[in-house]
């Protein structure tokens, strides 16, 4: 079944799930069962996405992206192992959704003539306040 995000679905084909042995809890169950889920998401082959959401998802995936372009998410939250397939499905989800939100583009803007007025006279009250902090010299 492929991973539905908003408008986008990255088909099974694309992901790769591998189960290994995880750390934490889970007692004796830790040591016999590979209860924790790596996630590969071959992000610079996937046709899925669009090339402006695959550079803001390298950017947001920091460490988690290899150096042949690759997403890997391990999740070992839990002690089983299907919790820990959703857990890092979602994990994927969440990242790829924020992929696909554009940045609004920012629009400069110029200050208001109240606001100047109020910084130059900010400044003016400074520099009095640190005249009449000085010692009186022979011209006062």
């Amino acid at each position: 079944m492929p991973l539905a995000i908003g408008r986008v679905r990255i088909p099974d084909s694309e992901l790769e799930l591998s189960f290994v042995r995880a750390s934490g809890p889970g007692g004796q169950n830790v040591n016999k069962v590979a209860s924790a889920v790596q996630l590969r998401f071959d992000l610079a082959a996937s046709t899925a996405l669009e090339e402006g959401v695959k550079a803001r998802l390298r950017a947001l995936a920091g460490q988690r992206l290899t150096s042949d372009g690759t997403v890997v998410i391990l999740a070992r939250r839990h002690r089983s192992q299907e919790q820990n397939r959703r857990d890092a499905l979602a994990r994927l989800a969440q990242l790829v959704q924020r992929a696909l939100e554009e940045p609004k583009t920012r629009r400069r803007t110029r200050p208001t003539l109240a606001s100047q007025e109020r910084r130059l006279d900010s400044k003016t009250h400074a520099r009095q306040r640190k005249r009449l902090r000085r010692r009186p010299g022979w011209e006062e």
